[in-house]
């Protein structure tokens, strides 16, 4: 969801949209996954309103789901070749390890970055990278602390593989988390996928890993903060 430049020829706003148009970029839009999180303490807080510890406590959860679910504008690098990070968070890992078994890859070890999200994190993931949509596979699990290496292998999971325009291959991988108990993916088999559009939420603290094919150059380290969308991971070999 990039922010589109105002076009030539444009009139000017008035001072009140001027206003708006600044508060429409500093609070970030609600994603739709998180609209009855929002709702239903709404209308605790409005059915309660006459007690004001309800009402507090109605206005407090809702603000703190619409903070969870909150869904930024960004726009990704025009760089060719490059892997944008797939979600906000921390590095964890940079390492190599053999993608998810079942989407049939074999078992050599390929190039991985990790990517841990707090609650406090922004939970939509990105594509990584421009391509068509090849598999989309779901793996129950365990719901081990998210930061954990074993939770790659152990936790429930939702990978989707990319083909690029040009052969290469990028596997994105949502794992749930010790709080996560939803994975949510859009994407199909089939479509054709932009670098940096919203593909998919985790709820409640989780992990996104992205394989590269081999002798992909990673650019990250662990430890280093990335933005869903605009952080480079990688440039493909």
């Amino acid at each position: 969801m990039a922010r589109r430049p105002t076009p030539p020829g444009t009139p000017d706003t008035t001072a009140v949209g001027h206003m708006v148009d600044l508060v429409r970029a500093a609070v970030p839009p609600l994603h739709p996954a998180g609209l009855p999180f929002v709702a239903v303490p709404l209308a605790v807080a409005v059915v309660g309103g006459r007690n004001k510890w309800v009402r507090r406590a109605g206005l407090s959860a809702a603000a703190a789901c619409a903070a969870f679910f909150r869904h930024p504008h960004r726009v990704p690098p025009n760089r060719p070749g490059i892997v944008v990070a797939p979600a906000d968070g921390e590095v964890a890992l940079v390492d190599t390890a053999v993608p998810p078994a079942e989407l049939g890859l074999g078992d050599q070890p390929l190039p991985r970055v990790s990517i841990f999200l707090s609650v406090l994190d922004v939970h939509v993931q990105r594509v990584p990278v421009s391509g068509t949509v090849r598999e989309v596979l779901h793996q129950p699990g365990k719901f081990l602390s998210a930061d954990l290496p074993e939770a790659s292998d152990a936790n429930e999971r939702n990978s989707m593989l990319i083909d690029t325009a040009d052969g290469k291959q990028v596997v994105v991988v949502q794992i749930a988390g010790l709080l996560a108990r939803r994975i949510v993916c859009d994407a199909r088999v089939g479509d054709v996928l932009t670098i940096g559009d919203t593909y998919g939420l985790i709820r409640f603290g989780s992990r996104v890993d992205t394989y590269f094919p081999v002798g992909t150059e990673l650019l990250v380290a662990p430890g280093q903060r990335t933005i869903g969308a605009e952080t480079v991971l990688a440039v493909l070999g």
